[in-house]
């Protein structure tokens, strides 16, 4: 058995990122290290996870790519599925996301925004799609 079990992101303060996910999109915390270095949130199926840029650099000793909000958002998303995207939209940018693209209805239906978050990390806001 496999099952996709969390995302993690590797962000400048856990807490930070916690308490912004928590405040714009409603989730729940699951849990904090003690030294703050990783952090999870309870979002539903699958666990949004968030780990220090020093803890994720003990794990990858070649390095990694760091998001950044001074530079282009990396060539992936996490998806919020929401029956009201203008207001998930709203709420998300008044605690500090950065509007990518306002709502826009898609040729299937769907309606779909994007935000980018405090560490630069893009996010899809979008009403579930229909089949």
């Amino acid at each position: 058995m496999i099952k996709f079990g969390y995302t993690i992101l590797y962000v400048e303060n856990v807490e930070a990122s916690i308490v912004f996910y928590e405040n714009a999109f409603g989730f729940s915390r699951k849990f904090i290290t003690p030294d703050n270095d990783y952090g999870e949130l309870i979002t539903g199926e699958t666990t949004l996870s968030f780990a220090s840029k020093k803890l994720a650099s003990q794990n990858l000793k070649e390095g990694f790519i760091e998001s950044s909000l001074a530079n282009k958002p990396f060539a992936n998303e996490i998806g919020f599925i929401t029956d009201d995207v203008a207001g998930m939209v709203q709420k998300a940018t008044s605690f500090g996301a950065v509007l990518i693209k306002e709502p826009t209805e898609k040729p299937w239906g769907q309606i779909v925004a994007y935000v980018r978050d405090l560490d630069g990390f893009l996010i899809e806001i979008c009403t579930e799609v229909q089949g």
